[in-house]
């Protein structure tokens, strides 16, 4: 199979993920505890102003009508409006998700370089001091809740609240701005990626091809880099893909405690008031997120490992 034909098979299981995805949507909306009428009339809303805004949103009509007419609008990238505001979801998607993207980007290259270089180190260093602290601060990372380190670097390293206000994400602080909760989501995740690059690498040093690198007299660093790092990569890059595509739409801790308005901060709001097409329309940005995400990732397979290259 082709790297080309890899892609197209992977992208035709994307869209019908994604299909799957939109049709349990529709249903979460039909399910849901906040009829779109009351959210949209408000609590005063009398019953005579609920049934013109029902007939209004054709939600008297049949459910495969109503699903019909869901799809279509899906396929041309139109995700409703708003009940709160009445806003097209798109554009309060497309307003908030830069903040977001650069958010999770930024960490992203913190956590992956921070947990493949403790992991490696770990794994070079089985058993001795250095391998102690790595698994000493992989624990802690693992058990301590997201609220509470972005409170703590907060209060530790912030300083004021003028440097975490919103605004658009390029200004002159944009930097200074966005240090701290790159830090606080990348020391999240760079202890699963620690102890997941660790796990492999150990696996990886005992292979039989290794030891034959090391036998034919090969430096060190050369076969920990280039025969141990690159075949133990795989499954982290796997994880990589899945957890960059999900914190595209759930980095509501991050953006509440820094007050970056992002697409976390947009769920969060619309998840208090209801607002049902905003919340399936960040649903559906997260699913293709992880969607293009995994094909990235098993595109890069090749890259990284010949022995699953497509012939």
């Amino acid at each position: 199979m082709s790297v080309l034909r890899l892609a197209v098979h992977r992208l035709l299981y994307g869209v019908a993920v994604l299909w799957l995805v939109s049709t349990l949507v529709f249903a979460f909306l039909h399910l849901s505890p906040v009829p779109a009428e009351r959210v949209i009339g408000g609590p005063r809303a009398t019953a005579g102003t609920l049934r013109l805004i029902r007939a209004d949103l054709g939600l008297d009509d049949p459910v495969p009508v109503q699903y019909g007419r869901f799809l279509a609008r899906l396929a041309s990238g139109d995700l409703g409006d708003s009940h709160a505001g009445g806003e097209p979801v798109a554009a309060l998607i497309a307003e908030r998700l830069p903040t977001t993207l650069w958010l999770v980007l930024g960490a992203a290259v913190l956590w992956f370089a921070g947990g493949v270089a403790l992991g490696v180190l770990g794994a070079t260093r089985a058993r001795g001091a250095a391998d102690r602290v790595t698994t000493v601060l992989v624990l802690a990372g693992l058990s301590t809740p997201p609220f509470v380190l972005a409170l703590v670097l907060l209060s530790v390293l912030g300083t004021g609240a003028a440097l975490f206000e919103a605004g658009p994400p390029m200004q002159e602080h944009f930097l200074r701005r966005m240090t701290l909760p790159w830090l606080a989501l990348a020391v999240l995740m760079v202890a699963t990626y620690a102890r997941l690059t660790r796990s492999a690498m150990l696996d990886v040093l005992g292979e039989d091809y290794v030891r034959t690198a090391r036998a034919k007299g090969l430096s060190r660093r050369r076969v920990v880099y280039r025969h141990g790092l690159r075949a133990a990569l795989t499954p982290v890059v796997t994880q990589f893909g899945v957890d960059l595509g999900a914190l595209a739409g759930s980095t509501v801790v991050i953006e509440k405690v820094f007050g970056l308005q992002g697409v976390g901060q947009l769920v969060h709001h619309a998840i208090t008031l209801g607002d049902t097409p905003v919340i399936m329309g960040v649903t559906l940005l997260t699913t293709l997120a992880v969607i293009v995400a995994n094909l990235l990732v098993d595109v890069a397979y090749a890259a990284l490992d010949p022995r699953v290259r497509p012939a």
